[in-house]
């Protein structure tokens, strides 16, 4: 069940909840064992969602989620205030250093990326014309909520605040919430969590992959919020410490980092969580995270230059496969011929390959499911070397590709002169040479090149 929380302090947040009520079908209820002030008095219902207000603000309301009726999810409807104009935002709450606007100092709410994943899209769906969508670090209480939870904010002014537009698509985003879990499913004892780290208060690597790939983010240390814990940590255990809740609090095992930071990076494996870069997030989206792991540790990591194909984004679980070694020669010359046929073909029937160049290279090994074998590998490549040779044929172990080529040789003894004149034979036209016209059949021979299978 959805809870969602108005603050009457926040006029955006009022604004926002006269927008919940507009826009579904609610049973009003009145509850009496609570005051009015903390979320008694008029209680809104509607299908797995309910509303109530209060009179504190937001990040004033530790363990809020008590006030409501068992809810697996918290959303607070809240105004954003900054220097950013027309903006709908989503972030999670907790305090990297002291705890200056509410919570506690170095903890966090147990946060929903999955959730607010969800949320963003919606945002975007919903938003008026001129308003921008975003995500924002984690800066500010309450720490303590008892279901994960986020904010969803118009901003960044009084107009805003105020703007009906934007509060019905606040509302509507936050709706659209009521059949969306918390938390990514469980994968091969992970889930596809991020924890952020580095950048500004606002987030754009992090919202792109919210919004680009199947990934979500949970908390995140901004820059500042880096420095914040530098500075109120007093030992190496104590930030550690931080750092761990951040995870625990996001229910994820991998951070991505918004740049280098050697020793951030040495710390958080130590820990035992992995770091990965946006390559991975994104080369690993719509691939179950248990062939992830065992082509990464069969193959080469994504860092490493493993790619996957369009096979291992299917839906039944893969166990079996093959890894197979081109000849490098065979798959050298069939690049050269036409790079992006072969990538093509690798992309479309392989499990997994492995590249170079950051992932603009294919080299191989090939990791082909059962339904693609070796020797349609094989025939694939020959295909390739077909659109350069005039024959490619395969002789027992071996691919013999074969072509009538220019000779130089041959061109010296008819009396042809090195220069524009070879230039021309070798692109296939005649040439006269002392008023005898050279064909460019005269001077060819047959060119053989075997590939050892």
């Amino acid at each position: 069940m959805l809870a969602v929380v108005v603050s009457r302090a926040d006029e955006a947040s009022v604004h926002v909840g006269e927008h919940l009520r507009e826009t579904a079908d609610w049973t009003e209820t009145t509850d009496d064992s609570r005051p009015d002030a903390d979320g008694g008095g008029t209680v809104y219902r509607t299908d797995e969602a309910e509303l109530r207000e209060f009179d504190d603000w937001h990040l004033e309301l530790d363990g809020v989620a008590e006030a409501f009726d068992d809810p697996d999810l918290l959303v607070f409807a809240s105004r954003h205030a900054g220097e950013t104009d027309e903006l709908l935002t989503a972030h999670h709450t907790g305090n990297f250093g002291e705890a200056e606007f509410g919570g506690e100092a170095g903890r966090f709410a147990r946060a929903c990326p999955n959730a607010q994943r969800e949320v963003v899209t919606a945002l975007a769906e919903h938003a008026p014309e001129g308003y921008e969508v975003g995500v924002e670090c984690t800066h500010h209480g309450p720490t303590s909520v008892g279901v994960p939870s986020m904010f969803v904010e118009v901003g960044s002014a009084e107009a805003q605040w105020r703007d009906p537009d934007a509060a019905r698509a606040v509302a509507r985003a936050i709706l659209s919430l009521r059949d969306v879990a918390a938390d990514a499913p469980r994968e091969n004892g992970s889930r596809r969590h991020l924890v952020g780290f580095g950048g500004g208060h606002y987030a754009p690597r992090f919202e792109r992959v919210i919004r680009e790939t199947d990934w979500a983010v949970g908390h995140v240390a901004a820059d500042w919020s880096l420095s914040a814990l530098d500075e109120w940590a007093e030992t190496d255990a104590e930030r550690e410490a931080v750092l761990e809740r951040a995870f625990d609090a996001s229910a994820a095992d991998y951070a991505l980092l918004e740049a280098e930071r050697p020793a951030l990076e040495s710390t958080l494996e130590r820990l035992g969580y992995r770091v990965v870069e946006e390559t991975f997030v994104r080369e690993t989206t719509g691939v179950p995270l248990e062939l992830v792991e065992a082509l990464e540790a069969e193959v080469a990591p994504v860092e490493g230059g493993l790619r996957f194909g369009d096979p291992a984004t299917a839906a039944e679980r893969r166990t079996d496969w093959e890894v197979v070694e081109p000849p490098a020669d065979l798959r050298s010359e069939a690049a050269g011929i036409d790079a992006e046929a072969l990538r093509e073909w690798v992309a479309s029937n392989a499990l997994a390959f492995g590249t170079e160049q950051r992932g603009t290279v294919v080299t191989g090994p090939f990791v082909l499911p059962p339904e693609t074998t070796r020797d349609s590998l094989v025939s694939a490549l020959a295909e390739i070397l077909r659109r350069r040779y005039d024959s490619v044929e395969r002789e027992g172990d071996e691919l013999v590709a074969r072509e009538e080529a220019f000779d130089p040789d041959l061109a010296r003894t008819t009396g042809v002169p090195e220069g524009p004149k070879f230039g021309k034979l070798s692109a296939g036209e005649a040439v006269e040479v002392d008023g005898d016209v050279i064909e460019p059949e005269r001077v060819q021979r047959e060119r053989i090149r075997r590939f050892t299978l």
